[in-house]
């Protein structure tokens, strides 16, 4: 029985002892896929570009199925959407905070850690360097996101505003939220 115990604590040990940390980035770019299910099973799935800059500063393009970018300040969230020629302004009161959701994460298994953050509770999974590899929650709207990063690159050096900034034509409509 000892004998078992001790085999026992010694497998939980490594598995903690192995799982890689979460190397939390103060800026990285990748490409990413994301996937909404709605609680019907239906299905939408997006892919594009992110960067993060300082922490707070994000970036998403979204290249398909429509091209849309979202940037966000932290303090502001400025959705761009070039198939409606529309730009959708808001003050962010909650928002996808990665880097604090990152850094509330708790190992849960080999390179699983989970993460409650505003009420919301996510599921984050690194690859063997503990770089992230994927985001999954529910929203407001019980759909469920995964997102998943392809290419990772991580930075020391912050992004220009210039481009972190969302570009759009001055005749696109612009609705304040």
């Amino acid at each position: 029985m000892k004998i078992l115990l001790m085999f026992a604590v010694s497998i939980i040990i490594n598995i903690y002892a192995f799982a890689a940390p979460i190397v939390i980035p103060e800026n990285f770019q990748a490409n990413f896929t994301q996937k909404i299910t709605n609680p019907k099973g239906k299905v939408i799935n997006y892919s594009g570009k992110v960067r993060l800059s300082n922490s707070s500063s994000i970036k998403w393009e979204y290249l398909e199925p429509t091209k849309k970018e979202v940037c966000s300040n932290g303090l502001e969230l400025l959705v761009v959407d070039h198939d409606l020629e529309q730009v959708s302004s808001y003050i962010i009161k909650q928002g996808f905070n990665l880097s604090k959701i990152l850094k509330n994460a708790k190992l849960h298994s080999e390179n699983i850690y989970l993460a409650e953050y505003q009420n919301r509770k996510y599921t984050i999974q690194i690859d063997g360097q503990g770089e992230l590899q994927s985001v999954a929650y529910f929203d407001d709207l019980d759909n469920k996101v995964q997102i998943v990063f392809k290419g990772m690159k991580y930075s020391k050096d912050e992004f220009s505003s210039k481009l972190m900034k969302c570009n759009y034509p001055s005749s696109y409509d612009i609705i304040r939220g």
